[in-house]
């Protein structure tokens, strides 16, 4: 097993303790390219992402933090990629219920695969109630709250 790690805007180097908590959890090798800063495009991530799933198999595993796990959702609602499973990190909601930004809300559909949803309930940047909001667009998803560990996930065991 893989992992394909995708971090959240601007948290290249503040995510590289999630890609290493990961990399123990889940013992396996993790992949997390360096995102663009500087072009906060769907599609100049997206592209990106495309890129390094292509390289896949069912049993790798995509997880996206923050805004990597929005761009995450946009790619794997394109069409059937290898990988089976998904875990979408303290994704914010970008529709009119959540920070409102039209150009990131996801028009559908989800993605076909299996999704887990993590949040934590302390998260001091992307509040707890996006987690309501992603599950109820996406109802298939497992949803997995936990108690403390912030934004960045400090202390949480994301292995399976």
């Amino acid at each position: 097993m893989r992992v394909l790690f995708i971090h959240g805007a601007g948290g290249y180097l503040e995510d590289q303790e999630i890609a290493a908590t990961l990399r123990t959890h889940l013992q396996a090798p993790v992949e997390m390219p360096q995102m663009p800063d500087e072009d906060m495009s769907v599609e100049a991530w997206a592209t990106i992402v495309r890129h390094h799933l292509t390289g896949l198999g069912e049993d790798d595993v995509v997880i996206g933090h923050s805004f990597g796990a929005t761009i995450l959702e946009w790619v794997l609602g394109e069409k059937t990629w290898a990988p089976h499973r998904a875990l979408l990190l303290a994704m914010p909601d970008w529709s009119p219920d959540g920070w409102d930004v039209a150009d990131y809300a996801h028009p559908g559909p989800g993605p076909q695969m299996s999704i887990a949803l993590h949040h934590c309930q302390d998260d001091e940047v992307v509040s707890f109630e996006h987690l309501a909001l992603n599950a109820a667009r996406l109802p298939s998803a497992t949803v997995v709250e936990h108690q403390r560990g912030g934004h960045q996930f400090e202390g949480v065991d994301l292995g399976p």
